[in-house]
């Protein structure tokens, strides 16, 4: 078992989108350099492969609770709360290292953020929600350090968008990862461009396996990213 996080920002006039954990510098995540190592990733398939009941459990128990929620903005207080207490039980299986975990790679939906404007934002804030449906909230992980979080959207109903960072990962510690991100690309019909300038976002993995990756951002934002297996997720 193990975990992990990461964030993004931008905005359409420049409704900023604090994509996926960030710190509002310009989008999110912090950056310090570490090589990631591929001898980090050669873990054996034992290792990789997490099967403890409880954890299991605990699992299915979070996706129930956070899935079709629309990334966490139509939970109550409470309902919050008792994804955060699922959270930490699952805290309690993280592998030592899961930033050497080599699950951390792959597509991820962002299916929840206990600051639901947070994965988005400005596009995802309760105006923006009004003009933007979102469709899909996306994490691409690759080896050995890139980064892509998307979020696709259509405004009106029927124009089709969406606003996409490219980032470089690096590691703090054992736990905590930086992003530094490239500025905002946005892409709204025919249109498409860059704005803005770089930024960054500081992420702790706190639970990792082949389903489910769990984050929390220097803020305290609890993330949960599914893996995803092709086609789109309604979030």
């Amino acid at each position: 078992m193990a975990a992990c996080s990461l964030t993004l920002s931008s905005s359409l006039p420049q409704p900023k989108p604090s994509f996926f954990g960030s710190k509002p510098s310009h989008l999110s995540l912090h950056s310090t350099s570490f090589a990631l190592k591929s001898q980090c990733f050669r873990v054996s398939s034992s290792s990789v492969s997490i099967s403890s009941r409880p954890a299991d459990d605990l699992v299915a128990s979070l996706l129930s609770k956070v899935i079709k929620t629309d990334g966490g903005v139509s939970l109550t207080t409470k309902q919050h709360q008792e994804v955060a207490q699922v959270a930490n039980e699952l805290n309690k299986y993280c592998v030592d290292e899961p930033v050497k975990c080599p699950l951390i790679f792959g597509d991820w939906d962002v299916v929840y953020c206990s600051n639901p404007t947070s994965p988005g934002g400005g596009y995802r804030s309760a105006l923006g929600r009004l003009f933007f449906k979102t469709k899909d909230m996306v994490q691409a992980v690759e080896a050995p350090d890139s980064v892509r979080n998307k979020v696709s959207f259509s405004v009106f109903g029927f124009l089709e968008g969406e606003v996409s960072l490219k980032g470089k990962l690096k590691v703090l510690d054992h736990q905590w990862i930086q992003v530094i991100f490239q500025p905002p690309e946005l892409r709204v019909g025919a249109m498409d461009f860059q704005y803005g300038g770089e930024s960054e976002v500081k992420l702790q993995i706190t639970y990792i396996d082949e389903k489910i990756r769990l984050g929390k951002g220097s803020r305290g934002s609890l993330f949960v990213f599914r893996r995803r297996h092709g086609g789109s997720t309604n979030v």
